[in-house]
């Protein structure tokens, strides 16, 4: 009877708690636009019902909602069925799912970073706060820069840069923060010679953006926003197509690490530090653990490891003509990728296109088969059969309104006046 009452009392423990998590994610609908607050701030994720993704990330959407919630932020959070509330899902103008983005003050802002709690998260805290963040303090800058791998900082005051950085922000938020600062509170081991300025620390060191050398701001920004090294997952490679700069990747097993890809990270890393000043304008540098994503862009499977330059602005990449093995070839390797000696491979034109859908198809269905081969044979061999069928429709369609001899048959009305003609011509 205790056993029996000890369950039934962690069941309903357990309900409650499921209710309370879910009370702070709020269901929306097509009247959500007419309903909300002026200057309320949501965090919304649009979902549907047969999406596995989108019932992976329910449970942790409302671990978010719930954690925000007792931090006190000011950040509602929502979820809404696409394909019932399709006036919303219009509005926000939702592709796929699951789709995530904010709401503050009628702008949105698409979340296209991994859908981890600590990925919507931190996406969340940077949107709903100040555009840029004031550093006030010496203890402060040294907080935020102990926080963040990379860091925007304009130092001055208020001048026609500041407004440039500014709009940068509008636009740029969605991806990384921005601060500001007076020069006394800077480290004493930064020295600006001259202000304003808009610096960027990262790397274990800082760099000052010259409008005459980098460019337009934004644009340098939209660059600068990764570390030089870092690890690269895919979303952090496809955002990395973005900045327009080349990726090198040392690609290398998922664990357990042999001793040559030990010694290709270790290259990467050297030559990322050592020759900045020389590359950096025009690669990032890093290392990915398994080749899967990769597989996807060659259309075969990648040796690990090894080394590729990719370039996810064109679905292109750059494969070196021998082994490298040592600092002398990777940097031949650099500077014909470079220079054009070493042909891009792969592409986003129309042949690549049609060659990637097949190869997705083919990756998506072999497993399929292997496992339920009737049900395999039935998706491949069903839109064969429709389109066969319909090609057969439209044949015997078009072979009716044609007779026995090949002449197209006429409307009775000119039929008529086919044979009053030819009464006349006799």
């Amino acid at each position: 009877m205790s056993v029996r009452r000890n369950t039934m009392l962690l069941s309903a423990l357990l309900c409650a708690s499921l209710v309370s998590v879910s009370a702070f994610v709020e269901e929306l609908d097509d009247s959500f636009m007419d309903t909300k607050g002026d200057d309320e701030i949501w965090l919304i994720k649009f979902y549907a019902p047969w999406c596995t993704f989108c019932k992976q990330l329910d449970p942790v959407w409302h671990q978010i909602g719930s954690e925000l919630k007792s931090l006190g932020s000011p950040v509602n959070v929502g979820k809404s069925d696409a394909t019932a509330n399709t006036g919303l899902a219009k509005e926000f103008r939702v592709r796929g799912y699951p789709a995530i983005l904010m709401l503050k003050k009628d702008v949105k802002y698409d979340y296209s970073g991994p859908r981890t709690k600590d990925g919507i998260m931190d996406f969340a805290n940077r949107i709903a706060g100040p555009l840029v963040r004031a550093l006030t303090s010496l203890q402060l800058f040294q907080h935020a820069m102990s926080r963040h791998d990379v860091m925007f900082v304009y130092i001055g005051a208020t001048s026609p840069l500041k407004g440039n950085y500014s709009t940068a922000a509008e636009r740029l938020i969605v991806h990384t923060y921005f601060f500001s600062a007076s020069r006394d509170v800077l480290p004493k081991a930064v020295s600006i010679s001259s202000l304003p300025a808009v610096v960027v620390f990262k790397d274990g060191t800082y760099f000052t953006y010259s409008e005459e050398r980098d460019g337009e701001l934004k644009s340098w920004i939209n660059r600068e926003r990764f570390p030089n090294y870092n690890k690269i997952d895919s979303y952090t490679l496809y955002a990395m197509g973005e900045s327009g700069k080349l990726v090198l990747l040392a690609l290398v097993e998922e664990k357990r690490l042999c001793e040559k890809s030990l010694r290709y990270k270790r290259l990467v890393e050297k030559v990322a530090a050592d020759y900045r000043e020389i590359y950096s304008r025009n690669f990032y540098f890093g290392f990915m653990e398994g080749g899967s994503y990769i597989d996807g862009l060659l259309m075969s499977e990648v040796v690990v490891p090894s080394f590729i330059v990719v370039d996810l602005s064109s679905d292109s990449y750059f494969l070196p003509a021998g082994d490298i093995e040592t600092e002398r070839h990777l940097l031949d390797f650099l500077d014909k990728v470079l220079d054009g000696s070493v042909q891009s491979q792969g592409g986003n034109g129309v042949t690549q296109r049609v060659k990637r859908f097949v190869y997705d198809a083919k990756v998506m269905l072999t497993p399929l088969f292997s496992q339920a081969p009737l049900l395999g044979c039935f998706l491949v061999c069903l839109p064969l059969v429709l389109v066969m069928v319909t090609c057969y429709l439209c044949s015997k369609a078009r072979s009716a309104d044609t007779d026995e001899d090949g002449v197209a048959l006429l409307a009775p009305s000119a039929q008529s006046s086919r044979k009053l003609t030819d009464k006349k011509s006799d």
